[in-house]
């Protein structure tokens, strides 16, 4: 019996105990990771598991179970216990399974047919540490990471919808440590890939965090005021992530979104776009299908500027009266709940030196400290370290500060340069925001 026969028979037993529908998700996962650490091998784990979860309608009135065991012969026990369940809970009017589709006839190409051994993977570990530790000025390391996965989804349910699909993960990450005493500054560097050749090289990667630990060495402080603030594309990317938040269904349903009232008007900088694609090829979060079995197509968000849909499971869809945009989200024991897959932000140009070259004094971000973000007012403060910004080019080094503003307001005075990399799933280019307040000394 295979995954989709055996999730077929554990949603046809949740029928025969009593619920109107049901849907079934097992999850099968190996992996295999690596820690190594000046020279020495601090850690090496591998796990591999299968986790199954039942979803049951019983009118509308909802239960899930989950286990880790797929014999079908404990397949009546689990419906039995999940439908008993969904009986004492209160009825939920928008709680239902999703719509049955075909998945897109694509490939992918989520499975590259590697299973790498612990050997090559402590080899791409040691690579990088050992790049990062013959940079000038690095005077320890925090260890080099290196680790892969394969994971298959098989989904049955009750509404006619039954797929499958494999991926595999390539991930490799190093951290540097400058200077010495009370004035050491670390800081990393990493890739995820599906396909192992897509990795970035593991060598580049310990130079490139050993020359920004460098480069941090004895910050300053900044003077407190408005200015304009840069973000570095690998902190920019939690600009476009706050706006996900705020485009979530979920928070818009329930009325914690600052941008619920905003379909079809301005949000972003004209010329900007937020856009979501679940069906790139080799994309690191990629997928055929959603979390409800609904098919996935590219979303786009934000169209030069103005906001054009929401991110919807079944259930926000049915709440805002609505369909879903195919982006349900799902764990073995809990339910559906929108969220983004490949997003990224675009539409920007010119270089980053562009970008910053009339700023008199503002202030450069490569890191952020803390999440103050209130989703409901779009009030942002948020920790930060970076470089001063002087006459247009990067200055000095600094540190503790912290950066304020709305996010309403952010967004539309947005400029982005042309730098944008897909790289970790969730994507910008380097971003410019005018008037924050910085505060420091």
């Amino acid at each position: 019996m295979n995954r989709l026969e055996r999730l077929e028979s554990l949603v046809a037993a949740a029928r025969a105990a009593g619920a109107d529908a049901a849907d079934a998700l097992m999850i099968v996962g190996t992996a295999l990771s690596v820690h190594r650490r000046l020279g020495k091998l601090e850690h090496l784990e591998r796990s591999e598991g299968l986790d199954l979860g039942l979803r049951v309608l019983v009118g509308q009135r909802q239960a899930i179970v989950s286990a880790t065991d797929a014999d079908p012969r404990g397949f009546q026990a689990l419906a039995e216990r999940a439908v008993a369940m969904a009986r004492a809970v209160p009825p939920d009017r928008f709680s239902g399974l999703g719509e049955a589709g075909a998945p897109p006839a694509l490939d992918l190409e989520l499975d590259d047919g590697t299973d790498p051994d612990a050997e090559a993977l402590i080899a791409r570990a040691a690579l990088a540490e050992e790049a990062a530790l013959a940079v000038a000025g690095v005077s320890n390391s925090e260890g080099a990471e290196a680790g892969f996965a394969r994971t298959e989804v098989a989904m049955f349910s009750s509404a006619g919808f039954a797929g499958e699909y494999g991926r595999t993960g390539h991930s490799i990450s190093v951290t540097a440590v400058a200077g010495q005493g009370t004035g050491m500054e670390r800081d990393y560097d990493y890739s995820s890939a599906v396909h192992l050749s897509d990795l970035e090289d593991p060598a580049a990667l310990g130079r490139s965090a050993a020359e920004r630990a460098v480069r941090r060495l004895n910050p300053a402080r900044m003077r407190t005021g408005r200015r304009p603030v840069v973000y570095d594309p690998r902190v920019a990317a939690s600009l476009a992530a706050h706006l996900a938040a705020a485009l979530n269904g979920a928070a818009v349903a329930r009325g914690t979104s600052f941008l619920r009232d905003r379909m079809d008007q301005p949000v972003l900088s004209p010329g900007l776009s937020l856009r979501d694609d679940p069906l790139r090829r080799r994309g690191l979060r990629s997928r055929p299908f959603d979390g409800e079995g609904t098919p996935t197509a590219p979303l786009a968000l934000v169209e030069d500027g103005v906001l054009r849909s929401w991110v919807l499971d079944w259930r926000s869809a049915r709440q805002l009266g609505l369909r879903s945009t195919g982006h349900a989200s799902r764990g073995i024991s809990s339910p559906p709940s929108p969220a983004t897959t490949n997003l990224w932000l675009e539409g920007g140009s010119g270089t980053p030196e562009a970008l910053m070259a009339d700023i008199g004094e503002g202030l450069y971000v490569t890191e952020m400290i803390g999440s103050g973000v209130n989703g409901v007012t779009g009030d942002y403060s948020r920790g930060a370290a970076g470089f001063a910004i002087r006459d247009g080019q990067l200055a000095e080094a600094v540190s503790g500060i912290t950066v304020a503003g709305n996010l309403k307001d952010m967004f539309l005075t947005l400029r982005a340069a042309g730098d944008l990399r897909f790289r970790r799933g969730t994507d910008a280019p380097t971003l410019r925001v005018e008037g924050l307040t910085i505060a420091g000394s």
